[in-house]
């Protein structure tokens, strides 16, 4: 009886550890593991955003405080890494900025002073790109150009 008991209690005992092997080795989550607001800062709030076809979606947020204008780019499944950039433009004052690179989960953050102005911006993921041109000024309508290279 007491070999049985101990057979038993090793069966799961090893059970416990193999299944627990296979949670820690499963891979990463479906969802994004990260947000605008963690990219950016916690000030910044989303004003607008575009799919990066079903790759994942790029964020241009704001800061209403500092009048700054950021962007991130986010894969909507992070995994092996892969070509990725995001970008953020004001014409009016020729000021700008970028990342780009080989990234697992996000590109950026790129950000840009844009209190009163027109807002260009964009990003891509592997072949995708996407721009988006004279966005949150008022009446003007914005541009959107999505190409697969």
């Amino acid at each position: 009886m007491r070999l049985r008991r101990s057979v038993l209690s090793l069966a799961a005992v090893s059970a416990l550890v193999a299944g627990s092997s296979a949670v820690l080795a499963s891979p990463a989550s479906a969802a994004a593991n990260t947000t605008p607001q963690k990219v950016c800062g916690s000030s910044y709030k989303t004003v607008n955003s575009a799919a990066v076809g079903s790759l994942g979606t790029i964020y241009l947020t704001y800061n209403a405080s500092n009048g700054r204008n950021c962007v991130a780019t986010i894969r909507s499944s992070p995994g092996t890494a892969v070509d990725m950039s995001t970008w953020v433009y004001v014409a009016d004052t020729d000021q700008g900025d970028s990342d780009s690179g080989t990234f697992t989960s996000y590109a950026g953050p790129a950000s840009v002073y844009g209190k009163g102005h027109c807002v260009d911006w964009g990003g891509s993921i592997k072949n995708v790109y996407v721009s988006v041109y004279g966005s949150n000024c008022g009446a003007l309508r914005e541009h959107r150009v999505t190409e697969v290279r």
